[in-house]
Parts: C-alpha cells; sequence; structure tokens
C-alpha cells in the first residue's frame, strides 16, 4: 500500500520531502558515520542542528532577541504544571475555557493558585470562541491563558483577547508555524510539535527573557524550571534528539516555501475547499460558527451516528484515514495541518460528493 492522506489530530503527517531526506540519513548523517538517533546531544555535529533548528525557528516567526526559544519534552500538557510552577508569583490566573485542553490547564493550575475561568464556550460545546473584547480580568492575576486554535473543537482565535495589560499565555500547539505571529503580543507561547511541526516528544516553548528567573513556587522540581533549560540551551539533560531534527527540517522546508505568509494562503485556499463543500452540502454540516472557524481541524458531521461510523469506514478503505472525530465530539474531523497537501483535501471533498450522493437518494 502506498502512502494514505492522514487526517490525524496528532501525531500527524509530516512532508514527504523531510521524511525523504531523513530516511537517507538515517544510516549517516552528514558523514558523521552514524544515525542522529545514536549521536551525542554533546557532540558538536549535534550543537550544529540544534543551533540552526533555533535559528530557523526565529526567522520564520520574527522572535525578538528578547524571548528565549526552548526544546522540551513532556509534550503540551507537562506545560500546564509547569507554566504556573514558574510565572503564578501571585497565584492567581485567568483562564479562558475554548476546549478541553484549555480545560485542562485551568484544572491543573488550581493545583497552585487561584485559576479563574474567566470565559468559556462549554455552553454550546465549544462550537465558538466567547466576546473576549472586556473581560473581568482579575486585577491580581499573573497571567491571562488561552488555547488559541482548538485540535478538538475545531475553532481559532482570529483576534487576541484584551487582557487588559496582563501577560498573555498561550497554547498555540495545532497552529504552530500556521501563520504570521507577532511573538510580542505573549508572554508565553508553546506548542507540542506532533501536530504542525515534527514528531512527538518535543514541545517547544518561547518565552520573554524577563519572565525566565530562579523565583519559582516552592518544590518545583529542577526539571520543571524553565531558567535551567534556558541556562543551558535546552541540553540541560538529554533531549529529543532526533525530533528536534526532524523540527528543524520542517523548519527548512518553510523558509524554503516562502514562510509562514505563503503557509498562511496555502492554508486558507485549502480549508476553503473544505468549508465550501460542508455549507451548500445537503448531509453534511460543519460544527463551528464561521468566523472562530480554524484553518487545521475542521469538525464535521452527518446527524446520523450510524451514516457518520459508515463514512469513517469508507473513507479508510479511499485511503482517506483518521477521519474519526474526537470521542466528546462524534461525527468526524479532518487536520489539514501544512504538511497535508492541496490534492489530500480535494481527494476528501470528491470523495465525500460522492457519499453524499449515494447516501441521500
Amino acid at each position: 500500500m502506498g502512502r494514505v492522506y492522514n487526517f490525524s489530530a496528532g501525531p500527524a503527517v509530516l512532508p514527504e520531502e523531510v521524511l525523504k531526506e531523513a530516511a537517507g540519513e538515517m544510516l549517516d548523517y552528514g558523514g558523521s558515520g552514524m544515525s542522529v538517533m545514536e549521536m551525542s546531544h554533546r557532540s558538536k555535529v549535534f550543537e550544529t542542528i540544534i543551533n540552526e533548528a533555533e535559528q530557523d525557528l526565529r526567522d520564520l516567526m520574527n522572535i525578538p532577541d528578547d524571548y528565549s526559544v526552548l526544546f522540551l519534552q513532556g509534550g503540551a500538557s507537562q506545560q500546564f504544571a509547569m507554566i504556573p510552577m514558574n510565572l503564578m508569583k501571585n497565584r492567581v490566573a485567568d483562564f479562558i475555557i475554548t476546549g478541553q485542553w484549555a480545560k485542562k490547564a485551568y484544572q491543573e493550575a488550581q493545583i497552585y493558585g487561584k485559576a479563574n475561568a474567566i470565559a468559556s464556550s462549554a455552553d454550546k460545546t465549544f462550537t465558538y470562541i466567547p466576546d473576549c473584547s472586556d473581560l473581568p480580568i482579575s486585577n491580581d492575576a499573573d497571567y491571562v491563558y488561552i488555547c488559541e486554535n482548538n485540535t478538538i473543537y475545531g475553532t481559532k482565535f482570529k483576534k487576541l483577547p484584551n487582557t487588559k495589560g496582563k501577560l498573555l499565555v498561550a497554547d498555540i500547539s495545532s497552529c504552530f508555524l500556521s501563520e504570521p505571529v507577532d511573538v510580542t503580543k505573549y508572554g508565553l507561547i508553546f506548542g507540542g510539535a506532533q501536530k504542525n511541526v515534527g514528531p512527538a516528544g518535543v514541545v517547544i516553548v518561547i518565552i520573554r527573557k524577563d519572565l525566565i528567573t530562579e523565583d519559582t513556587l516552592p518544590g518545583t522540581p529542577t526539571m520543571l524550571k524553565y531558567k535551567i533549560h534556558d541556562d543551558h540551551k535546552s541540553l540541560y539533560n538529554t533531549p529529543p534528539a532526533y525530533g528536534i531534527y526532524i523540527c528543524g527540517k520542517v523548519f527548512k522546508r518553510l523558509k524554503k516555501l516562502g514562510g509562514l505568509k505563503v503557509m498562511k494562503e496555502i492554508n486558507e485556499k485549502k480549508a476553503a475547499i473544505l468549508y465550501d463543500f460542508l455549507d451548500q452540502s445537503k448531509l453534511f454540516r460543519g460544527t463551528v460558527v464561521k468566523e472562530d472557524r480554524s484553518f487545521m481541524n475542521v469538525p464535521f458531521v452527518t446527524g446520523n451516528e450510524e451514516l457518520d461510523v459508515r463514512f469513517v469506514k469508507e473513507a479508510k478503505a479511499a485511503g482517506l484515514e483518521n477521519l474519526k472525530g474526537h470521542r466528546t465530539v462524534g461525527g468526524m474531523r479532518a487536520s489539514i495541518y501544512n504538511a497535508m497537501p492541496m490534492e489530500g483535501v480535494e481527494k476528501l471533498v470528491e470523495f465525500m460528493k460522492k457519499f453524499e450522493e449515494d447516501n441521500t437518494k
């Protein structure tokens, strides 16, 4: 069987040329006589790999010099604890709950201090982004937290919340590198790599340097202090070396394609193919209000559970993999990250049209 079109929400599709390049270097990276998988993270060769990866990411996102880039482990979920341990000086933080991952971060923060849910879209199963123009921001809040793109529910903050001068912290796992970002609007942004950037096992944290201090909550483990990782340039312990190497290749590919402005144009075109079909379909419908739709994750339903199950099964047989929706939502979800080719989305819509014809007679 050849390559399928993989619509998984994560671990997700990677660019084919990156995989081919990595395959070509699997036994001998750059004449070193060994694989990156077997290489010492203290070697000059690996130092070059991680330094180039950081520089390419800085170039792509225009990351200012007063921000640090950290390649860490533990996934985005570990950041739910690491952020309050390092940033919750007053032990107060405000959360905008727009889905499962924001909710998990909010619940985790309650261990360390007072976490306030200042807005939520739970009333309509997270199918929209609440109005964040005038929120009841706590006077003593250390930061305001959002999950910018909601992988499960397919919503995206098109406009950042008005934090009334408070620090903004954002989980950007599933919209990482999908469009240009003004890093200066955030105190900290982070993302698990396994959606839009690389293989599972790496989480990238971009944090303003003045927020990296010795002053962490009592009992914070050494491994969960940003300062330790920053002081050691992400090499305090053995990092997820191979994952970082693949991320670096993805960064180089994005630069070669023309950067994040070009990516945004491609992603908008790609998403429009699917959304335009959903908007006129007699069988399928998208679940998210139009103005808050994600370009990365597109949930949709037929309204009939049996049909949904059959659709996923028949799509799989047609080489369209991982279209089952998250268990909390049901239906279907197509994750169409940077590495999903345009033709993958076209093939999906083609298949949906045929399925609709066969099931609406």
